[in-house]
């Protein structure tokens, strides 16, 4: 297990469009009990309601899900290029099927404040659930989004949570 410790946001260097969108992430929810964990690669971070949030956007269909609106907190790992293969496991491999998905990523499971997040990442972000909206193909302002990204029409879910904790090692 690696030793982590707390850091405040205006401490990290975060350029959200590489960390999120190039380098992804690994969203993590549940329990120590049962856990699981998803890559993303679409979401971001910032300020809203007076308080620092990540937002993040989730299907229907993944396992996932069901342990995020099960539970208050979760969490995002950011972890180096050396875990590459690890975060095109979870991006292509459901908990729902496999028993430990995590370990058979090469990863470990580990909590802080009762939430669950993946030990290897560099920056973890503990968060806290304020709001989810089910995308609806109808909120869309440009229909190509919907025909584009929707054509199984299994959308997304948009969680935004407060920033609890970051941990860095």
């Amino acid at each position: 297990m690696h030793t982590f410790q707390s850091i405040t946001a205006d401490m990290i260097e975060f350029d959200p469009f590489t960390k999120i969108g190039k380098e992804w992430a690994l969203l993590t929810a549940g329990s120590k009990d049962k856990a699981n964990t998803m890559t993303i690669s679409w979401g971001g971070v910032g300020v809203l309601w007076g308080k620092n949030v990540a937002f993040v956007f989730v299907r229907d269909s993944r396992y996932t899900k069901e342990l995020i609106d099960k539970n208050e907190f979760f969490s995002l790992s950011f972890l180096s290029e050396k875990y590459r293969d690890a975060l095109n496991y979870c991006g292509s491999h459901s908990g729902r099927d496999e028993e430990d998905k995590i370990s058979a990523a090469g990863l470990t499971l580990t909590s802080r404040h009762s939430i669950p997040f993946i030990d290897e990442g560099n920056m973890v972000l503990l968060c806290e659930k304020m709001s989810a909206t089910r995308l609806t193909e109808d909120s869309f302002l440009m229909p190509e989004i919907a025909k584009k990204w929707y054509t199984d029409h299994d959308m997304h879910t948009m969680y935004i949570a407060e920033i609890i904790d970051i941990l860095a090692r």
